[in-house]
């Protein structure tokens, strides 16, 4: 076992601890970037001025009224950036648009690319002030074509970005060969899919200041301190060692906060250097909602092969996302779609296309699972889609097609340890009653008219580490102060996921000293550098490895120290909960008395710790190789009730295992996997982003978010949540060579919720003719069930009414 696995005999890891912060979460007396305006007297707020056109050139734009404005004091354009006027990583994202010179109006500027984009922003004495101003600022735009819809971009050949391919054997033989084959199917089929809005507690908020020497100072809402520092100082045209970033904590992030902050970050640090005041941006909920990116919305269209028994032989499909109008994280999110189009099912033969849709929306960004909730919801989809049409269950259908040891993924990298998916998939059958709870479905659906139940099960094999191979790195340093107490700083943030509680445990398990010993505090650029975002579910994997080598370089001169104290050798000396004590030797040293020696005699108290994932490698140009340390497994099973007079669905009960490896902190590990699952549910049935692309009424639309409000955007409540939700952590299932045997949480669960989808799939089917065989439980018998996603009620009520064959009955265009 590697020391990097491998527990001591009484650990702090794997005990369940409250959040570090629960208390002050729980009280509302936490902290958030904005409740830290008060400390800066005199600090300016700011209003973007957004753009009404989706797709536009500026022509002129006049700031004078907004100067005459009472309480404005200056409006940021374009002129006024000293650096690069770039919010992005691919220098594709303006920070400003270029408004034309004021002495030469009518001179074509640059262009605007969706409705809200920002020309300008305006800096006031106060946010009202800053609102008047932002509204007397007069642009002049010239409209120009606007790709409003994926299925339009597509048509229109409108993409930007790489067009990666990936293969393994050859597709389409295998498909000629099973529509020849007696014993065979071929099935096609087209799948778009909707995006969704990250609708984080706290929405996308930094504050900036400059100190007397010239450094800057921003307290910002991100999930990539770093990279928000690298942003900053390319705009402003000074090095990265002026700038110092710190995230404190989130209100959430759920990957909108890994890339979108930077931009806003760099306003904010603008408008500092310029005025010599503290600025402050701070979007409201509308404006969040209209400026920044989402999941990406997928269209896929496919063809699958597969035998009479239900196992698959080849797939051919082509994936698209809606990129909006820069590539912000488009490319790595296609890559993982590619990556988990195959999720826990052996496919022989694949070829899986991807590509980048360039359209006037948002630029899409990072969301909780990076893309592989869009790949998989694909194959998810295909699976269910074969079940119904060979008129059976749909999880034997699924198991028959798990990875098995040996096999290896598309993109060539072996599938370790899947007996972990098996046993998973047996203790939710076993747990759950399946087979029982199954029946009595099947004796309700016979005896009622107007209401059906159904029961899934979906599994789930994630992959878990960063596509690109140099993020795969974290850093921590880590201070013991003379009395003992510990300070934890590390490069990872906290947006609610309990990561902090985590390290600290990893720091008591290391050090051997009580939980209470130790404080973790907040992220920042000046004390942790070069670090990686806290995404790709790796926070704990990367800063968790730092940690415990920081930690670890510490005992290491401890242990010399209390040894020569106990008479002992250092190899026999052992630090547990607070007391060192040595093998074979009688009586005991405080950890207190130890640190106190080890000042005495000038040993260094404090060290960085530093990790990086090693055994990845990946060829992006022939979507080859083993960009992932491992798989985390999960299975879970839902239970449905749909009314077919609206399509309304009542989530009955839920039961998950889920694996972690060894949990570094059961308890959030039990709260990620349950707010997991109820998000993916809230994309996969509730969460309906619409913009005003002229679908409606025939005409070319505006462009404009329609949704811009939990008015008009429902996600998940109370109501929603099962009555019934039981979860497990999956026994015996450490993981070598990740820190204390334990495996990445955050971002698994949510495509658990793909049973739920599938549930509802089974209901539909269960209101075709009652004297069908199987029907009773949602099984079919060759009709297949069009589900859209999201399947809201509304799309849940026209599947029913398409099954029990009324198509005198159609949807309205939406």
């Amino acid at each position: 076992m590697s020391s990097l696995s491998q527990r001591p005999a009484d650990p702090v890891v794997g005990e369940s601890h409250a959040h570090e912060s629960a208390a002050l979460h729980v009280t509302g007396t936490a902290l958030y970037t904005d409740d830290l305006v008060n400390r800066y007297p005199g600090i300016l707020h700011a209003c973007p001025v957004g753009s009404p056109h989706a797709h536009a050139r500026i022509t002129g734009l006049r700031v004078d009224a907004a100067l005459g404005v009472p309480g404005v004091v200056r409006v940021l354009t374009s002129a006024d950036v000293p650096g690069v006027n770039d919010a992005g990583t691919k220098h594709d994202e303006p920070l400003f648009p270029v408004a034309p010179p004021a002495d030469r109006p009518g001179t074509p500027g640059g262009e605007v690319m969706f409705v809200g984009h920002a020309v300008c922003w305006v800096l006031a004495e106060s946010l009202e002030a800053a609102r008047e101003g932002a509204a007397a600022v007069e642009v002049d735009y010239e409209p120009l074509p606007a790709v409003l819809t994926l299925t339009d971009a597509i048509a229109r050949g409108s993409f930007h970005g790489a067009r990666p391919t990936m293969l393994r054997g050859d597709a389409a033989s295998a498909l000629r060969t099973a529509a020849s084959d007696p014993c065979q199917r071929v099935m096609s089929g087209t799948f778009e899919f909707s995006g969704q809005e990250h609708f984080y507690l706290e929405t996308q908020a930094s504050v900036a200041v400059v100190d007397e020497s010239g450094q800057i100072f921003i307290q910002c809402s991100t999930q990539h301190p770093t990279e928000t520092q690298d942003i900053v100082s390319h705009v402003l045209g000074i090095p990265a060692n002026a700038v110092t970033v710190q995230s404190l904590r989130m209100g959430g992030g759920f990957g909108g906060k890994e890339m979108q902050p930077h931009g806003y970050a760099a306003v904010a640090a603008l408008g500092a250097v310029l005025t010599g005041r503290p600025v402050r941006v701070r979007l409201s909920r509308a404006q969040d909602m209209v400026m920044t990116g989402k999941r990406h919305g997928f269209h896929s269209t496919w063809t699958v092969g597969y035998t009479d028994e239900g196992r698959l032989t080849a797939l051919d499909v082509t994936l698209t996302a809606d990129g909006g109008w820069s590539l912000d994280l488009s490319e790595p999110v296609l890559a993982r779609a590619m990556c988990h189009i195959d999720n826990a099912y052996r496919i022989p033969d694949i070829a899986v296309h991807g590509r980048i849709a360039l359209c006037h929306r948002t630029s899409q960004t990072a969301f909780r699972g990076f893309g592989g909730p869009q790949g998989m919801i694909v194959i998810e989809d295909i699976m269910g889609r074969i079940a119904q049409d060979l008129g059976l269950p749909a999880r034997e259908v699924r198991r028959r097609n798990f990875y098995r040891s040996g096999d290896r993924t598309p993109y060539d990298m072996p599938v370790r340890h899947p007996e972990r998916l098996e046993a998973a998939w047996d203790q939710v059958l076993d747990h759950a009653d399946v087979v029982a709870r199954e029946a009595e479905i099947e004796a309700f659906n016979a005896t009622h008219r107007d209401r059906k139940r159904a029961l899934a099960m979906t599994p789930v094999k994630f992959g878990i580490s960063f596509n690109l191979t140099a993020f795969n790195q974290g850093g921590a340093l880590v201070l013991v102060y003379k009395d003992g107490s510990v300070l934890v700083n590390h490069g990872g943030t906290e947006m609610g996921q309990g990561l902090h509680t985590k390290m600290m445990q990893v720091a008591a398990t290391t050090l051997g000293v009580p939980l209470s010993m130790v404080r973790s505090s907040p992220t920042r650029t000046d004390k942790v550098p070069n670090t990686s975002a806290t995404a790709a579910s790796s926070g704990a994997d990367l800063n968790g490895g730092a940690v415990k080598d920081a930690c670890g370089q510490i005992i290491s001169r401890l242990r010399t120290v209390a040894a020569s104290r106990l008479g002992v050798n250092p190899a026999d000396v052992r630090f547990s909960r607070g007391r060192v004590t040595a093998l074979g030797v009688p009586g005991s040293l405080t950890w207190e008395e130890v640190v106190a020696t080890a000042y005495s005699q000038r040993v260094q108290l404090s060290a960085s710790g530093f990790y990086r994932t090693e055994g990845l490698h990946w060829d992006a140009s022939v979507m080859q190789g083993e960009p992932f340390k491992y798989f985390a497994y999960g299975v879970a099973a839902a239970e449905v009730e749909v009314s077919r007079f609206d399509g309304s669905c009542a989530l009955r009960r839920v039961d998950i295992v889920h694996d972690v490896g060894d949990s570094l902190s059961p308890l959030i590990d039990l709260g990620q996997i349950e707010g997991g699952f109820v998000q993916g549910a809230g994309w996969l049935t509730l969460e309906d982003l619409r913009w005003d692309d002229g679908s409606h009424d025939g005409d070319r639309g505006t462009g404009r978010l329609t949704t811009a409000g939990a008015s008009t955007y429902k996600i998940p409540s109370l109501s929603e949540l099962p009555p019934v939700f039981n979860i497990e952590l999956l026994d015996k299932a450490h993981e070598e060579g990740a820190v204390y045997g334990s495996k990445a949480v955050g971002e698994p669960p949510f495509m658990l919720a793909f049973s739920v989808r599938e549930a509802l799939r089974q209901a539909v089917a269960a209101f075709g003719d009652a004297g069908e065989p199987g029907v009773g439980s949602g099984v079919g018998s060759g009709t297949v069930v069009e589900l859209p996603s999201p399947a809201t009620p509304e799309a849940v009520f026209w599947a029913v009414q398409r099954v029990r064959g009324l198509r005198s009955l159609q949807p309205v265009s939406s």
